[in-house]
């Protein structure tokens, strides 16, 4: 069945790339609601944004949405990551600024915050799309798939000169809370020339060495060094998630992302409802809810470090 919170819960801190403040409150919802943000500062225009894959701007940086009206919200990944592995389906997020707060670079603040609030069930079943056929974009030497599978797995490919990072792969199962245990405190990464030459052209105001895996070379700059020896991958599996979980339900499917980024996975969930023979949407009964992210998900299997 379909979840919410139980009550609310307030997040606040700077935006990553404008820097900004930002108060964001997420609010339980309806069953069947979905997913929504609301712009709170906006006055005179639509400030409900869905959070959908055709509503995504797409940035290189970060998953972008903007309503009809023009409106947007940047950022929006690791919450999202955070609600799909928590296993809430339901949620309105009111944010007084153009960008979600980085908080630690992760989900991990997030999802502490809405296990510590609970979750109430909804007597609503749970609608998934299963994948029936493979479907794949590339760009370049870079491609995402999704291919039939019981279950979410996630499967990414990195590969970065900078010996700190280097060559990486991981592949994990998303059901029954593995989420919040192996990936949501795993933080944002970035070379120290990316981040000086995106401050130069005023982008990255936010970073600091605290909510962000910061490298050079063959050091890692961050205090405190790694959470996990593989955390940048981890995190590029976070951001997959996320940036899956705005195909607005939960998927039954394999994503493989090779040097994936927002832009592809967008155009992956825009390939596959394009291609309508590709997946079905199915009520889930209790053997596919134990398969979802987040389901049977405790408090208690939150990371040390988080």
């Amino acid at each position: 069945m379909q979840r919410t919170l139980k009550s609310s819960v307030t997040f606040s801190g700077n935006g990553l790339h404008s820097g900004q403040p930002a108060v964001m409150t997420v609010h339980p919802a309806a069953p069947e609601y979905g997913i929504w943000f609301k712009r709170t500062d906006v006055i005179g225009r639509d400030a409900l944004i869905p959070a959908r894959w055709d509503a995504v701007n797409q940035s290189p940086l970060c998953t972008l949405l903007e309503n009809e009206a023009g409106v947007t919200l940047s950022t929006v990944e690791h919450i999202m990551a955070a609600l799909a592995g928590c296993g809430v389906h339901n949620a309105l997020i009111e944010v007084d600024g153009p960008e979600v707060p980085i908080l630690d670079g992760s989900s991990a603040i997030f999802v502490r915050a809405i296990l510590q609030r609970g979750l109430a069930d909804q007597s609503v079943p749970v609608q998934a799309i299963e994948i029936l056929k493979p479907i794949e974009v590339r760009k370049g030497d870079a491609w995402a798939r999704l291919e039939p599978g019981l279950d979410l797995t996630i499967d990414f490919h990195i590969d970065f000169e900078d010996a700190a990072i280097g060559v990486q792969h991981k592949t994990l199962k998303l059901a029954n809370g593995s989420f919040v245990r192996e990936l949501c405190d795993s933080r944002t990464f970035c070379r120290k020339a990316d981040v000086d030459y995106m401050r130069q052209n005023g982008l990255a105001l936010g970073g600091t060495l605290m909510n962000a895996v910061v490298v050079e070379g063959d050091k890692v700059l961050s205090p405190g060094g790694l959470r996990h020896a593989d955390e940048p991958v981890r995190h590029k599996m976070l951001d997959a998630l996320g940036d899956l979980a705005l195909a607005g339900a939960p998927i039954l499917g394999r994503y493989t992302g090779y040097r994936a980024g927002h832009a592809m996975t967008n155009d992956l969930l825009r390939a596959m409802f394009a291609n309508p023979d590709s997946f079905r949407m199915v009520s889930c009964d209790a053997s596919k809810m134990a398969r979802l992210p987040g389901v049977g998900v405790h408090l208690d299997e939150m990371p040390a470090v988080a």
